[in-house]
Protein backbone atom coordinates (compact mmCIF):
# COMPACT_ATOMS: atom_id res chain seq x y z
CA UNK A 1 0.00 0.00 0.00
CA UNK A 2 2.81 2.31 1.23
CA UNK A 3 4.98 1.84 -2.16
CA UNK A 4 1.95 2.34 -4.34
CA UNK A 5 0.96 4.92 -2.61
CA UNK A 6 4.56 6.75 -2.85
CA UNK A 7 4.57 5.43 -6.46
CA UNK A 8 1.60 7.65 -6.89
CA UNK A 9 3.03 10.59 -5.12
CA UNK A 10 5.83 10.53 -7.68
CA UNK A 11 3.45 10.16 -10.59
CA UNK A 12 1.79 13.54 -8.79
CA UNK A 13 5.56 15.26 -8.96
CA UNK A 14 5.66 14.36 -12.74
CA UNK A 15 2.38 15.16 -13.64
CA UNK A 16 2.99 18.66 -11.90
CA UNK A 17 6.14 18.99 -14.06
CA UNK A 18 4.14 18.15 -17.35
CA UNK A 19 1.95 21.18 -16.66
CA UNK A 20 4.40 23.82 -16.46
CA UNK A 21 5.62 23.96 -19.95
CA UNK A 22 1.67 23.72 -21.27
CA UNK A 23 1.29 26.82 -19.19
CA UNK A 24 4.40 28.55 -20.58
CA UNK A 25 3.44 27.46 -24.27
CA UNK A 26 -0.39 28.19 -23.86
CA UNK A 27 -0.77 30.43 -21.28
CA UNK A 28 -2.29 30.04 -17.42
CA UNK A 29 -5.79 28.66 -18.79
CA UNK A 30 -5.24 26.81 -21.87
CA UNK A 31 -2.35 25.54 -20.76
CA UNK A 32 -3.36 24.13 -17.32
CA UNK A 33 -6.55 22.59 -19.40
CA UNK A 34 -3.75 20.80 -21.48
CA UNK A 35 -1.55 19.84 -19.63
CA UNK A 36 -4.14 18.47 -16.99
CA UNK A 37 -4.50 16.01 -19.44
CA UNK A 38 -1.34 14.39 -19.85
CA UNK A 39 -0.54 15.10 -15.96
CA UNK A 40 -3.48 13.24 -15.09
CA UNK A 41 -2.92 9.94 -15.98
CA UNK A 42 0.97 10.11 -16.08
CA UNK A 43 0.12 10.24 -12.13
CA UNK A 44 -0.50 6.71 -12.81
CA UNK A 45 1.82 5.49 -14.52
CA UNK A 46 4.65 4.38 -11.73
CA UNK A 47 2.08 2.64 -9.98
CA UNK A 48 0.93 0.86 -13.14
CA UNK A 49 4.59 0.11 -13.59
CA UNK A 50 5.60 -1.17 -9.84
CA UNK A 51 2.03 -3.38 -10.08
CA UNK A 52 2.78 -4.77 -13.59
CA UNK A 53 6.41 -5.78 -12.02
CA UNK A 54 4.87 -7.31 -8.61
CA UNK A 55 2.44 -9.08 -10.58
CA UNK A 56 4.87 -10.75 -13.14
CA UNK A 57 7.08 -11.99 -10.09
CA UNK A 58 4.19 -13.02 -7.44
CA UNK A 59 2.28 -15.11 -10.64
CA UNK A 60 5.26 -17.27 -10.71
CA UNK A 61 4.51 -18.54 -6.96
CA UNK A 62 0.97 -18.03 -6.38
CA UNK A 63 -2.03 -18.32 -8.27
CA UNK A 64 -4.03 -14.56 -9.01
CA UNK A 65 -7.02 -13.52 -8.46
CA UNK A 66 -8.44 -11.67 -11.56
CA UNK A 67 -8.81 -8.66 -12.36
CA UNK A 68 -12.08 -8.49 -13.49
CA UNK A 69 -14.49 -11.17 -13.52
CA UNK A 70 -18.82 -11.22 -13.35
CA UNK A 71 -20.29 -12.70 -10.37
CA UNK A 72 -23.48 -11.50 -11.29
CA UNK A 73 -26.27 -14.07 -10.20
CA UNK A 74 -28.48 -14.16 -9.19
CA UNK A 75 -29.69 -10.39 -9.92
CA UNK A 76 -27.51 -10.21 -14.04
CA UNK A 77 -25.49 -7.40 -14.45
CA UNK A 78 -28.10 -4.68 -15.53
CA UNK A 79 -29.88 -5.08 -12.23
CA UNK A 80 -26.92 -4.68 -10.41
CA UNK A 81 -25.54 -1.83 -12.12
CA UNK A 82 -28.89 -0.23 -11.35
CA UNK A 83 -29.34 -0.52 -8.02
CA UNK A 84 -25.33 0.46 -7.25
CA UNK A 85 -25.69 3.48 -9.56
CA UNK A 86 -28.53 4.55 -7.57
CA UNK A 87 -27.01 3.44 -4.24
CA UNK A 88 -23.90 5.78 -5.15
CA UNK A 89 -26.35 8.69 -6.06
CA UNK A 90 -27.77 8.43 -2.64
CA UNK A 91 -24.60 7.89 -0.80
CA UNK A 92 -23.39 10.95 -2.32
CA UNK A 93 -26.24 13.02 -1.29
CA UNK A 94 -25.50 11.44 2.26
CA UNK A 95 -21.95 13.17 2.37
CA UNK A 96 -23.09 16.35 1.38
CA UNK A 97 -24.58 16.49 5.15
CA UNK A 98 -21.28 15.56 6.08
CA UNK A 99 -19.14 18.34 3.93
CA UNK A 100 -21.21 20.51 5.71
CA UNK A 101 -20.41 20.03 8.95
CA UNK A 102 -16.67 20.62 7.97
CA UNK A 103 -14.84 23.87 7.70
CA UNK A 104 -15.24 25.56 4.37
CA UNK A 105 -12.96 24.83 1.49
CA UNK A 106 -10.53 27.17 0.64
CA UNK A 107 -11.32 29.51 -2.48
CA UNK A 108 -8.94 28.49 -4.61
CA UNK A 109 -9.51 24.25 -4.34
CA UNK A 110 -13.09 24.93 -5.08
CA UNK A 111 -12.65 27.29 -7.77
CA UNK A 112 -10.20 24.79 -9.24
CA UNK A 113 -13.08 21.56 -8.57
CA UNK A 114 -15.94 23.75 -10.15
CA UNK A 115 -13.54 24.78 -13.20
CA UNK A 116 -13.35 20.60 -13.84
CA UNK A 117 -17.31 20.41 -14.44
CA UNK A 118 -18.54 23.36 -15.34
CA UNK A 119 -15.89 25.53 -17.06
CA UNK A 120 -13.30 25.37 -19.79
CA UNK A 121 -13.57 22.75 -22.71
CA UNK A 122 -16.57 20.81 -21.65
CA UNK A 123 -15.15 17.70 -23.68
CA UNK A 124 -11.71 17.69 -21.71
CA UNK A 125 -13.31 18.31 -18.71
CA UNK A 126 -15.86 15.15 -19.13
CA UNK A 127 -12.71 13.43 -20.36
CA UNK A 128 -11.14 13.98 -17.18
CA UNK A 129 -13.81 13.35 -14.98
CA UNK A 130 -15.93 10.88 -16.40
CA UNK A 131 -13.48 8.45 -17.99
CA UNK A 132 -9.98 8.98 -16.71
CA UNK A 133 -10.52 9.20 -13.12
CA UNK A 134 -13.22 6.29 -13.00
CA UNK A 135 -10.42 4.01 -15.63
CA UNK A 136 -7.80 4.81 -13.47
CA UNK A 137 -8.66 5.54 -9.72
CA UNK A 138 -10.59 1.87 -10.40
CA UNK A 139 -7.80 0.02 -11.61
CA UNK A 140 -5.69 1.44 -8.46
CA UNK A 141 -8.01 1.11 -5.97
CA UNK A 142 -10.33 -1.97 -6.63
CA UNK A 143 -8.39 -3.56 -9.03
CA UNK A 144 -4.50 -3.27 -7.56
CA UNK A 145 -5.01 -2.57 -3.98
CA UNK A 146 -8.28 -4.08 -3.13
CA UNK A 147 -7.71 -7.09 -5.02
CA UNK A 148 -4.08 -7.58 -3.60
CA UNK A 149 -4.84 -7.37 -0.29
CA UNK A 150 -7.87 -10.10 -0.99
CA UNK A 151 -5.57 -12.25 -2.62
CA UNK A 152 -3.21 -11.59 0.89
CA UNK A 153 -5.95 -13.41 2.96
CA UNK A 154 -6.54 -10.19 4.19
CA UNK A 155 -10.16 -10.30 6.03
CA UNK A 156 -13.10 -9.02 2.79
CA UNK A 157 -14.44 -5.93 5.37
CA UNK A 158 -10.72 -4.83 6.46
CA UNK A 159 -9.66 -5.06 2.50
CA UNK A 160 -12.25 -3.00 1.41
CA UNK A 161 -12.08 -0.37 4.78
CA UNK A 162 -8.20 -0.12 3.67
CA UNK A 163 -8.70 0.31 0.19
CA UNK A 164 -11.20 2.91 1.01
CA UNK A 165 -8.76 5.19 2.76
CA UNK A 166 -6.19 4.57 0.00
CA UNK A 167 -9.04 6.23 -2.62
CA UNK A 168 -9.45 8.68 -0.40
CA UNK A 169 -5.69 9.55 1.10
CA UNK A 170 -4.79 10.17 -3.15
CA UNK A 171 -7.61 12.91 -3.28
CA UNK A 172 -4.82 14.59 -1.28
CA UNK A 173 -7.24 16.97 0.53
CA UNK A 174 -10.10 16.19 2.94
CA UNK A 175 -13.25 18.30 1.09
CA UNK A 176 -12.72 15.07 -1.80
CA UNK A 177 -11.18 12.41 1.04
CA UNK A 178 -14.27 12.14 2.67
CA UNK A 179 -17.32 11.43 0.15
CA UNK A 180 -14.05 9.21 -1.28
CA UNK A 181 -14.18 6.80 1.36
CA UNK A 182 -17.62 6.20 1.56
CA UNK A 183 -18.24 5.47 -1.65
CA UNK A 184 -14.75 3.73 -1.56
CA UNK A 185 -16.83 1.24 0.50
CA UNK A 186 -19.23 1.16 -1.41
CA UNK A 187 -17.22 0.62 -4.70
CA UNK A 188 -15.07 -1.83 -2.83
CA UNK A 189 -18.12 -3.84 -1.19
CA UNK A 190 -19.52 -4.14 -5.23
CA UNK A 191 -16.04 -5.55 -6.73
CA UNK A 192 -15.88 -7.68 -3.52
CA UNK A 193 -19.29 -9.16 -4.45
CA UNK A 194 -19.51 -9.11 -7.97
CA UNK A 195 -15.79 -9.43 -9.09
CA UNK A 196 -16.46 -6.60 -11.61
CA UNK A 197 -13.76 -4.00 -12.22
CA UNK A 198 -16.11 -2.63 -15.51
CA UNK A 199 -18.98 -2.51 -12.82
CA UNK A 200 -17.14 -0.22 -9.96
CA UNK A 201 -15.82 1.76 -13.06
CA UNK A 202 -19.64 2.50 -14.08
CA UNK A 203 -20.83 3.51 -10.85
CA UNK A 204 -17.94 5.75 -10.34
CA UNK A 205 -18.73 7.20 -13.89
CA UNK A 206 -22.08 7.73 -12.52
Amino acid sequence: LFILLAFFLLGAVLGNMVTLPAVAVFGQEAGMEYGTLIAYPLMFVPPMLYASIKSRNNSMNRAGRKLDSNHFSPLGGALCAVMVAVGTMALAFCSDAILSVMPAMPTWLEDMLKGMVSEGNIFLNFLMVSIFAPFFEEWLCRGMVLRGLLGNKVKPEWAIVFSAIFFAVIHLNPWQAVPAFLLGCLFGYVYYKTGSLVLTMIIHFV
